[in-house]
């Protein structure tokens, strides 16, 4: 079964999946752990499955605020970079199965440097200035 294949107005199996996984069983209950309630701002950038009409129906109807997120912005998630940090380091280990992957992606995110997160964080309202300065293009951030 292929995405090509589905009814016309069906959502993707992407958008389906980010819902379901997601949004569905994530979310809310992540908000909860943490302790937020509702008083929390979600961040998600504008990938197709993120600007979805079934997603943006599920946030709406869940009362979840969004970020607003500007279309043709550079990348100023932060995990984004740590992303590429865990990416680096696992494909060190060159892992040759699904268990090898995994053990590998949860003994380098928990040597990813504390400070290096803390950095990021300092560093987001430069990132911020910058993005906004170039007009969304490029950065060297």
């Amino acid at each position: 079964w292929r995405e090509e294949n589905l009814p016309e107005g069906q959502p993707s199996l992407q958008q389906s999946t980010y819902q379901a996984y997601i949004l569905d069983e994530n979310l809310l209950q992540s908000a909860l752990d943490l302790r937020l309630g509702r008083r929390f701002i979600f961040q998600q950038d504008n990938d197709p499955k993120h600007t979805a009409k079934i997603s943006k129906e599920w946030l709406q109807d869940n009362s979840v605020n969004v970020l607003e997120w500007p279309s043709h912005s550079p990348d100023l998630n932060l995990i984004e970079h740590l992303w590429r940090d865990l990416k680096m380091a696992v494909h060190r280990h060159f892992p040759s199965n699904l268990m090898e992957l995994e053990r590998c992606c949860k003994e380098e995110w928990a040597k990813l440097a504390k400070d290096r997160c803390a950095k990021l964080v300092a560093s987001y309202s430069t990132r911020l200035e910058a993005g906004i300065a170039a007009k969304g293009a490029s950065t060297k951030y």
